[in-house]
């Protein structure tokens, strides 16, 4: 893992930090979008400040994209390697579960192209789709 995560920040042209390399070896393990109250939880020899800065910086760099939630919570997601600087590649579907309320990237489901009124411009479009995930559907 540490080798990929090196490999993450580098090919994003960052420097190796401690929190760098921590908040990313937190997205590879959970697999699914994380807010920033549960990374300050998992990585409490940081503050959220420099929590905060990292996620911003991981965004702007095209490393994770805002995944929408309806609790109002910013959640984020490992991009793929498609994304940078100029352009995040994470117009797919997102899931989450009602019972375990883990938010997923899927993305080989990408939203349809919408033809909007005249006059309507489309920068950027999100679809969340609510039921259970594949762990929570089996067990009911």
């Amino acid at each position: 893992m540490q080798e990929q995560i090196a490999h993450i920040l580098k090919h994003h042209q960052l420097r190796v930090t401690a929190c760098r390399k921590q908040v990313i070896a937190v997205f590879l393990d959970k697999r699914h979008a994380i807010g920033h109250s549960e990374l300050e939880r998992q990585l409490a020899d940081f503050d959220r400040v420099t929590i905060y800065r990292t996620l911003n910086t991981f965004l702007e760099k095209g490393i994770v994209h805002q995944v929408p939630d309806d609790v109002g919570e910013a959640k984020y997601a490992l991009c793929s390697d498609d994304c940078d600087e100029h352009a995040h590649q994470d117009e797919h579907v997102h899931f989450k579960c009602l019972e375990c309320n883990k938010l997923t990237c899927i993305a080989e489901i990408a939203i349809p192209n919408l033809t909007l009124p005249k006059g309507y411009v489309m920068k950027h479009a999100t679809l969340l789709i609510k039921g259970l995930c594949e762990d929570c559907g089996i067990a009911n």
